[in-house]
């Protein structure tokens, strides 16, 4: 049995290197940057568009952003918060920490750019989701990157590679590694037993996705906004009390993003090669864009024009990693918490942090938090990183759903659902790492497919890109995609 998991967790390093490696993040930033240069830096050149469309909308008297009247979708501001559920998870407090521990504040400038280019990546899923999308027997819409696969380029086998690689994700980066960080941390920072924890988050679980997606988006709608912008104040207020150190953070991060040894305060030993694999990895693997898995959700809105959910998408990137991770990085490096010498002198020797004494994922954003707010600031990242895990169960539930409609039809559903809740009670109460390792390379391979998906159907994109700016141009449309005439 042990050389059996021997041969598998050797297999699974392979292919995870491989798929979280140089070549496939390359690939991932070139599909970016393609939709980037193809819409003429849409993400900055019709700025006023996509921010009027998502986030201002919210504030504007008689939006149709936050409800709908249709009883089988949700409304686009539900689908963004589910979306967002998903995505800010965990990665966005630990990955950050982690990023900058294994490869210098530059990490943080390459995440940057990975989120800069995956805006148009996402932007271009959530287009070919609302065109290809359609009705199933209940009269829900149903969507996906495995749908515009089948449908735009007539691919049903790689359709239903990625959808097989979409639920084997959910029941691990979706919901046993979530779980264990949920169970983790309140045992550790409250003493609450695992196996509480366990029955509490699945019995939550279990009463939101029965439900089906209008629970789901209902409750997503509240916890998301009320988490993100709880924790974004507790950074704010982290920075502000060592506003000083702004300065210097930003030169860490620029400098050693291109190795200007120690100009600024740069790292040289980290090198531009780590600074990028890791702060490209954890943009990908922070915002999802390129994975294909937010399109599901997105599809479920009650919108019309395709190239406006697409400019939700491109919010959700912003976000996601602009926004949260970005205050997250800033705290750490403000707070004094991060001593950069010791992380690269680690590095050199090719040591892990904790093999030499040092912080790393939530244990070094704790630490930046309680250097303000002491034990409160530990336990206060405790709450955060429970809130932001069980949201994430929540958005990849649904991923999974999708994908086994697909794959087995809705008869399958209530059979998905009893084994995503009963997973939850082993991920709380059991170290699975290889499991959460294999589950990870499974993530990953959902790229593959989807990526390949939306370069040959970028024309399509770009067609329906230049056609709404002409219409929106021309006055015979709003730019929320509402008709004029």
């Amino acid at each position: 049995m042990e050389k059996i998991i021997e041969i598998i967790t050797s297999v699974n390093g392979v292919l995870n290197n491989f798929i979280w490696g140089p070549i496939m993040l390359v690939f991932f930033l070139l599909v970016g940057l393609m939709f980037t240069v193809r819409t003429k830096v849409f993400q900055i050149t019709h700025i006023k568009y996509w921010l009027d469309v998502t986030f201002l909308s919210i504030f504007k008297k008689g939006n149709k952003v936050l409800r709908t009247d249709d009883k089988h979708s949700i409304s686009q501001f539900q689908s963004l918060c589910t979306a967002l559920a998903a995505t800010i998870g965990v990665g966005n407090i630990s990955g950050v920490a982690v990023a900058l521990a294994l490869g210098g504040p530059g990490a943080i400038f390459w995440m940057w750019l990975s989120a800069f280019l995956g805006m148009m990546t996402n932007y271009a899923e959530n287009t070919l989701g609302i065109k290809y999308r359609y009705k199933n027997e209940k009269g829900n819409w149903v969507g996906g990157a495995m749908i515009y696969i089948e449908k735009g380029l007539g691919w049903k086998w790689l359709a239903v590679l990625f959808s097989i690689f979409c639920v084997l994700a959910s029941f691990g980066i979706g919901n046993i590694s979530q779980g264990n960080e949920i169970a983790n941390g309140l045992n550790s920072s409250f003493g609450v037993p695992t196996w509480i924890t366990a029955l509490l988050v699945m019995l939550c679980v279990g009463l939101v996705i029965i439900g089906g997606i209008k629970r789901i988006a209902s409750v997503t709608e509240k916890v998301v906004p009320f988490m993100a912008i709880t924790y974004i104040i507790g950074a704010l207020i982290v920075i502000g009390a060592n506003i000083g150190n702004v300065p210097a953070a930003f030169g860490m991060i620029f400098s050693n993003a291109f190795n200007f040894g120690s100009v600024g305060g740069g790292l040289a030993g980290f090198g531009i090669m780590v600074a990028m694999r890791r702060g490209i990895s954890r943009g990908v693997f922070s915002n999802e864009a390129g994975l294909g898995s937010s399109v599901m959700v997105h599809s479920a809105s009650d919108v019309k024009e395709p190239v406006v959910q697409g400019m939700w998408g491109i919010f959700e990137v912003f976000a996601d990693t602009i926004i949260v991770c970005t205050m997250t990085a800033l705290v750490i490096l403000c707070s004094g918490v991060y001593d950069g010498a010791a992380y690269e002198a680690a590095h050199l020797a090719g040591q892990s942090p904790a093999e030499a004494g040092l912080l790393s994922g939530v244990a070094l954003t704790s630490a930046a938090f309680a250097s303000v707010f002491g034990t409160i600031g530990s336990k206060f990242v405790s709450i955060a990183v429970m809130l932001f895990a069980f949201s994430t169960i929540l958005g990849w539930s649904y991923y999974g759903e999708r994908a086994v409609e697909y794959l087995f039809g809705l008869k399958a559903l209530p059979i998905y659902k009893l084994i995503f809740i009963l997973i939850i009670f082993l991920g709380c109460n059991a170290s699975l790492s290889l499991v959460v390792d294999i589950s990870d390379t499974f993530n990953g391979f959902m790229a593959l497919p989807n990526l390949i998906a939306v370069t040959l159907l970028s024309g399509q994109v770009i067609e329906m890109t230049k056609d709404y700016i002409k219409r929106v141009k021309a006055g015979k449309e709003t730019v929320s995609g509402d008709d004029v005439a």
